[in-house]
């Protein structure tokens, strides 16, 4: 993609004209992640050999806390259980994420203390650390850091991606369809696969800079005037795209009040605790 579109095509993508920063450093890799998109169509090409070992690779080069690598990938690439895998995650009204199916392969993410736990149990000793919040975290910021990591290594090979966090909708029934052990769960699914030339997507602007960057101190003070300046570059993009008008305030707002969006989420602790992690 950066040997296609310049520098400024790329930032004026991510950001709008108006709410660009002003300097930046440049560079090949630099180009590839700000080119991200996120697809949704899918051809039935298959994924090249060794690509789920390439992706594994870049994501075991990720950070990982203390070295404890507390993290799993499930690749299902079976058609019927993709099936099985979209149906847990097509929302109530059934329809959404059909390009899990459509795709090659998702991955699962899977925040993952089995292996500690089971490692420190032979042992006689007693893991009574993974029975605090803290493990749970550090395991799934685990999955998260190896997942995007596996996500910056697919694009660079030409394929498309898309997070799927509606894997957690029915987290129970997830975990048991994948034979996940006691102490772990899926994060978020991953869509992979060569992307359909017959459907454009697009780069999704972000917010201005000054609302997520910050100076030795938060400062939100001009948090209003920024967001109006957002809404602009917002409404382009849907309004090119044709997708329905709404403004991000209203996506905002949305996601905060509407239980419709935890779509089955708002069981997530339950699973977890009955699952074994510790929330302490």
């Amino acid at each position: 993609m950066s040997q296609t579109i310049t520098k400024e095509q790329l930032i004026t993508a991510r950001y709008g004209a108006e709410n660009a920063p002003e300097q930046m450093i440049w560079n090949e890799q630099i180009a590839g992640l700000l080119s991200h998109r996120s697809v949704r169509h899918y051809s039935d090409r298959p994924l090249p050999q060794g690509c789920l070992e390439t992706l594994v690779a870049a994501a075991q080069s990720a950070s990982t806390s203390s070295n404890l690598q507390q993290w799993s990938v499930v690749a299902v690439t079976d058609p019927a259980l993709k099936a099985e895998v979209r149906a847990l995650a097509a929302g109530s009204n059934g329809q959404a994420n059909g390009y899990i199916e459509q795709a090659p392969a998702i991955l699962l993410w899977v925040a993952d203390l089995s292996r500690s736990h089971a490692i420190t149990e032979a042992d006689g000793l007693t893991p009574e650390v993974h029975d605090y919040l803290d493990s749970f975290l550090m395991a799934s910021v685990d999955a998260a850091l190896a997942a995007q990591n596996a996500t910056v290594a697919a694009e660079s090979i030409g394929l498309g991606t898309v997070y799927i966090g509606a894997t957690r909708n029915q987290a129970k029934a997830l975990a048991a369809l994948i034979d996940l052990p006691p102490r772990s769960y899926v994060v978020c699914g991953l869509v992979v696969g060569w992307p359909d030339d017959a459907y454009a997507s697009d780069i999704r602007p972000r917010l201005p800079q000054p609302v997520v960057l910050h100076h030795n101190r938060y400062d939100a003070g001009n948090l209003d005037a920024h967001v109006q300046a957002y809404e602009a570059t917002f409404h382009a993009f849907r309004e090119r795209l044709g997708m329905k008008d709404k403004t991000w305030k209203q996506a905002v707002q949305s996601a905060a009040t509407s239980m419709d969006y935890m779509d089955g989420r708002e069981a997530l602790r339950a699973t977890l605790e009955a699952r074994g992690f510790g929330f302490k």
